[in-house]
């Protein structure tokens, strides 16, 4: 049963991958728990979205992605579900994901000893340095994906690599902290802690300011900004709250259902 469902998997990304459209305008999208899709990755990519989560536990040698430690199944890693398929892609698509030489995000959140997994992780992104954007001496060398660490996040071990193949992800508190955007590209947080909107009607004059000033400044000084836990019980709390998240300029806006938000995101142009 296990080697047929591996066999499955290698069967739908195969499929998936002559899916992938590279003239697809690039959303401003991110694919929360990317790997709980049918068909992790190239669903994303056939939506043309810019930002892709994979939640890993490290196990002996190898970095396997799963929400739940009970949900870790034989076969499905890092490397096999996102580095390789992407490595393909780059390979055969002049250069870039999407053919436009346009990178995209990889956002790898750690479950578990962030340390010891890191370090791993570093590792093998270095094995995919040719598509990776990299971090020499605080420079950036622009590749196809660009890794960013959320979760558990050892900031204080990343700050003091000389190379790096990942970014970090802040947190609102870090945005005035002065750390330089080519540490931490991204700042993402819950939009619980700062906001008691829940998306029914209309957000009130003071949250939808705070929301702009988090979103000019997150731009003025670099970062890519993301809410996650976004309300999304109904239908109209999430188109109200996609609404507001765009027209504040957020630079990465979260969904499970990425045909949905794809839409929505077309519709507003």
């Amino acid at each position: 049963m296990k080697y047929f469902a591996v066999l499955l998997i290698g069967f739908f990304t195969c499929f998936s991958a002559s899916k992938i459209d590279n003239k697809k305008q690039i959303l401003p999208a991110h694919a929360h728990n990317d790997y709980e899709h049918d068909n992790p990755l190239f669903d994303a990519l056939s939506y043309g979205f810019k930002s892709i989560e994979a939640d890993v536990y490290l196990i002996d040698d190898s970095l396997f992605v799963a929400h739940n430690p009970d949900e870790i199944r034989h076969g499905r890693t890092l490397r096999k579900l996102y580095l390789e398929p992407l490595k393909k892609i780059v390979s055969e698509n002049n250069g870039s994901v999407y053919g436009n030489g346009e990178e995209i995000i990889l956002l790898i959140d750690i479950k578990d000893d962030g340390l010891k997994t890191y370090k791993l992780l570093h590792q093998i992104l270095g094995e995919y340095k040719s598509i990776m954007t990299s971090f020499v001496n605080g420079k950036k060398v622009k590749g196809s994906v660009l890794a960013v660490i959320s979760g558990n996040r050892p900031f204080e071990y990343m700050k003091e690599q000389k190379v790096r193949y990942a970014g970090y992800d802040g947190r609102l508190k870090d945005i005035d902290s002065g750390i330089i955007p080519t540490l931490m590209p991204m700042v993402s947080n819950s939009w619980g802690e700062y906001f008691s909107w829940d998306g029914t009607g209309g957000i009130s004059s003071a949250e939808k300011e705070k929301l702009n000033n988090w979103a000019n400044k997150a731009r003025e000084k670099g970062y890519l900004l993301r809410f996650w836990g976004t309300p999304n019980r109904t239908d109209e709390q999430k188109k109200n709250v996609w609404k507001v998240l765009k027209d504040a300029g957020v630079g990465l806006i979260g969904a499970d259902d990425l045909e949905e938000l794809q839409h929505f995101l077309l519709m507003e142009e």
